[in-house]
């Protein structure tokens, strides 16, 4: 599903706000279609309303950071268009991608209910438009609308499987494998469990995956010749689903 900026009507009221570079002046949202991105399904038309008041629209160039690791988490994210990476440099500077967002996506929520610092680096893959929800405001929302708080419990527990799994793959897993895992995840998630349909570049695909670009195309070419599947442009056919599997979990080797 993609979001636009045409979705959401903007106030005519700018905010009195510090912009760093490459961030535009934000704008109070009037109520459109929060309600098709999913942390905010099901909620009612007032309590949209009142999500709407408090949203701000931010847009941000390619490669311009949005947030830095330990900054305040005075507030939280929902990418509306474009894409966001959130990931970390270790102390000797390399860069390890924990995720990559994209439209109705949420992300820098974590901090949100206890006051924390960012636990890692966002910065923009593209142009990009993004709401943010500050911190007080939005729990004020919370305080009075529990369900609010259910969404983000729903999201945030998403998050921690995927991080589990993310550790798991990077500490135990060789490379094959995590790619292997990263493919069965991307089908459960997807309409057609077979088709997926890679949305960043091998660059991203590698950081994801702890490894280097030409690491990943060596296993991808061993994977397309042991049959596992098939690579047309973006677009990535599994082919041997029981083979990707037992890939995945270590039971096989390419």
């Amino acid at each position: 599903m993609q979001f636009h900026a045409g979705h959401f009507i903007r106030n005519k009221a700018f905010l009195n706000q510090n912009t760093n570079d490459g961030i535009f002046a934000g704008t109070k949202m009037k109520f459109t279609d929060l309600n098709q991105i999913p942390l905010f399904e099901g909620l009612s038309a007032s309590d949209l309303l009142d999500l709407t008041s408090i949203a701000i629209t931010k847009n941000f160039k390619r490669g311009n950071t949005i947030f830095s690791e330990n900054e305040p988490g005075l507030g939280f994210y929902v990418v509306t268009e474009g894409k966001v990476k959130i990931f970390k440099i270790s102390s000797e500077g390399k860069e390890q991608i924990l995720h990559i967002f994209g439209p109705g996506e949420p992300f820098g929520e974590a901090p949100v209910f206890a006051g924390q610092r960012f636990p890692a680096h966002a910065l923009a893959l593209e142009d990009s438009e993004v709401l943010y929800f500050p911190r007080v405001a939005f729990i004020d929302l919370v305080k009075r609308n529990p369900s609010l708080a259910l969404s983000m419990l729903a999201v945030l527990s998403m998050r921690l499987r995927r991080f589990a799994a993310l550790v798991e793959d990077l500490s135990l897993k060789e490379v094959p494998s995590r790619l292997a895992a990263h493919f069965v995840f991307l089908s459960e998630n997807s309409p057609e469990n077979t088709e997926l349909s890679l949305d960043m570049s091998k660059n991203q695909l590698a950081g994801l995956l702890g490894t280097i670009p030409e690491t990943l195309s060596r296993i991808l070419s061993k994977m397309v010749k042991k049959g596992l599947i098939e690579i047309q442009g973006p677009k990535i056919r599994i082919l041997d689903r029981d083979g990707l599997d037992e890939l995945a979990h270590g039971g096989t080797r390419l």
